[in-house]
């Protein structure tokens, strides 16, 4: 069995329209959200065995909170361009180039692809994963293969204003 955790990135700023999408920090609402949600996925008892995030300032941002909350080593962290922007294919395909040793995997990245993944995973789950929200599920599966969908169960679906 592989446990799947997929996070959308916190809510980022516009405040610098100079700036790129790729660039685009952490607004005041994520830097709080992130470290909250990262706590709810501790409760529920989901621990990372590898950590991958886009590379874009807000989602490689998110993912640091986590893993500083997690207990989860920085260095440890992997950086995916492919993850960037990703189509459901693409997450799919990512997820599958990964080392079956790990069995509790952590993608960070943004939508629509994220929502895309997670009604694949869970069937009719959301219309919009919101920012900083978390889907995890366990696979019924040895591998990241998950091309024809495993059965799944759902392990958490949270996000911050759930709590408000």
């Amino acid at each position: 069995m592989k446990t799947l955790t997929l996070v959308r990135h916190a809510k980022s700023s516009w405040n610098d329209r100079s700036l790129s999408d790729r660039e685009r920090p952490l607004n005041k609402r994520g830097e709080r959200d992130a470290p909250f949600m990262s706590r709810s996925i501790a409760a529920a008892g989901v621990r990372p065995s590898q950590i991958i995030s886009s590379p874009a300032v807000r989602a490689w941002t998110t993912a640091k909170i986590f893993a500083r909350e997690l207990g989860y080593p920085i260095e440890f962290l992997q950086r995916e361009d492919g993850l960037y922007l990703a189509s459901l294919d693409n997450l799919l395909d990512v997820v599958a180039t990964q080392d079956v040793g790990f069995n509790n995997l952590m993608l960070f990245a943004h939508n629509p692809g994220l929502t895309d993944f997670a009604n694949y995973l869970v069937p009719g789950l959301t219309n919009n994963l919101p920012t900083s929200g978390v889907v995890s599920v366990n696979l019924d599966s040895d591998d990241w293969m998950l091309y024809d969908r495993p059965k799944t169960e759902l392990v958490l679906y949270d996000y911050p204003k759930k709590h408000q």
